[in-house]
């Protein structure tokens, strides 16, 4: 392991320089490191750990999965440290916030210098890469066949490589946009809207005349967002052109790219054109979806799309002006179901050479998923639904995790898992933003993209033996 973790290393050393994996949110609301839990005292424990077993020290690494207490990034998870030491007091767990936008720098730059922490919440985008490539444990020992028939095997698919799972899946919710209801009530357009029907969808010619209506009648609104600065939120704009194109973003064995269509091609010099035409955000080519999200969150877009029930709960203290935003399905250029992606946080363990860590690391990731108490808590506290199929209802009658638990059934199959995702990716924003600066047509960026995804595909596969 430690072998090949320093051939790894020498790899990644060498291409920090290169753009890094930004978060599947897209969101950057942490501020920065906070301190350490605290390890708890024996005296207090009630739980099954003897205060005689061996002292175990981890590190874990958050991103700000949960929700902020009292505007303290972290304080949450200090809580939950806290109450695994009354049943663990043996296990010292040392926490260490990182931020989406520098967390994946971070993290790269551990991996490289052998210095991981022992336990990260994070995303299947870089946890499954990380499993190709022999840093994780597995976790197939912690899964027992209830909790396995109770996931779905979309949600393990995205958890695994091949047989062996390196993500203990927690909490969900489906990428979707985001409209400024209050904007439509202000200019009398809510029908506009698709709220009337339960399932919420939409065509492209229903969505365009919504931001006509924005356009007209809310001038200092801007009608819709887009970005592609960077691959940070790249899950918003590929199920974006993929729903207005009625198209997938791969293959469904992920063998290909077949985004690359005429009708999403179309979609794209859509976009374009709506930012000439004051549809869209102009300078898109040069905007994070953090920007977008930003001026959403300012009460200046009408749609935001790379949204989800997690940044919706995570925005509340964000929002700059009071206003009701409601979930909706990409519209489709036909009317038909759209394809949703999913968001999926959960916890891998880095095989750092201690059998005592991972052993540690992994009672922790269980308490925090499975405890009586705290699981639902710690669920709620990200703002998200349970993977778990038996664990639903957590937000009562809230009508936006009521839809958001309808919207599951248009889950489809994400490309976080394809062989070469991570190189993919990288492709995906120079060809959106070259079709945003009138380089390239709809068509020829697409397919330039599909060129180069194609290659990474395939090589990765070589590589890998396939």
């Amino acid at each position: 392991m430690a072998a090949i973790r320093n051939k790894l290393g020498a790899v990644i050393g060498a291409g920090l320089v290169l753009t890094m994996l930004a978060g599947c949110s897209g969101n950057s609301n942490s501020n920065g490191a906070t301190p350490s839990g605290s390890a708890g005292s024996a005296a207090g424990a009630s739980g099954t750990a003897s205060a005689e077993a061996k002292p175990v020290e981890i590190t874990w690494w958050n991103f700000p999965n949960y929700q902020a207490l009292d505007g303290e990034v972290g304080k949450y998870e200090k809580q939950i440290i806290a109450a695994f030491n009354g049943k663990y007091p043996n296990i010292k767990v040392n926490l260490e916030m990182i931020t989406f936008d520098g967390g994946p720098e971070k993290l790269n730059v551990a991996i490289a210098t052998n210095s991981a922490p022992d336990v990260i919440y994070d995303a299947p985008g870089r946890i499954v890469d990380w499993g190709k490539k022999g840093l994780l444990a597995p976790l197939n020992d912690m899964v027992t066949d209830e909790v396995k028939s109770d996931i779905s095997d979309a949600f393990w698919k995205q958890s695994s490589v091949g047989d062996q799972i390196y993500m203990y899946p927690i909490n969900t919710a489906p990428f979707l946009m985001a409209v400024n209801k209050t904007v439509f009530e202000k200019i009398g357009a809510l029908d506009l809207l698709p709220l009337d029907k339960p399932d919420r969808t939409w065509t492209l010619a229903e969505y365009e005349k919504a931001l006509q209506a924005v356009k007209e009648k809310a001038p200092d609104v801007i009608p819709s967002g887009f970005f592609a600065k960077s691959q940070a939120g790249d899950q918003g704009t590929r199920a974006y052109i993929a729903n207005l194109g009625v198209s997938r973003f791969l293959s469904e064995d992920n063998g290909k790219v077949a985004i690359n269509t005429d009708n999403a091609a179309k979609a794209l010099d859509w976009i374009v054109k709506g930012s000439k035409d004051g549809l869209v955000v102009s300078g898109a080519a040069s905007l994070a979806a953090a920007d977008v999200n930003d001026l959403f969150l300012q009460g200046k877009l009408a749609f935001t799309l790379n949204y989800s029930a997690v940044l919706k709960a995570q925005n509340v203290p964000n929002k700059k002006v009071p206003f009701e935003e409601v979930l909706l399905p990409f519209p489709t250029l036909d009317g038909s179901e759209p394809k949703l992606e999913p968001y999926v946080g959960g916890m891998a363990i880095f095989d750092n050479d201690s059998a005592e860590k991972v052993e540690a690391a992994k009672k922790l990731v269980d308490f925090v998923a499975n405890d009586e108490v705290w699981g639902k808590k710690n669920i709620i506290q990200t703002g998200g639904l349970s993977v778990r199929n038996s664990v639903t209802g957590l937000y009562g009658d809230d009508s936006e995790y009521k839809y958001s638990e309808l919207a599951r059934k248009f889950i489809t199959d994400p490309p976080t898992v394809a062989d070469g995702y991570a190189d993919i990716r990288t492709f995906w924003f120079p060809e959106l933003q070259r079709a945003l600066l009138g380089a390239s047509t709809g068509k020829e960026a697409l397919d330039a993209f599909a060129e180069k995804a194609n290659k990474a595909i395939a090589d990765a596969k070589a590589k890998a033996g396939k």
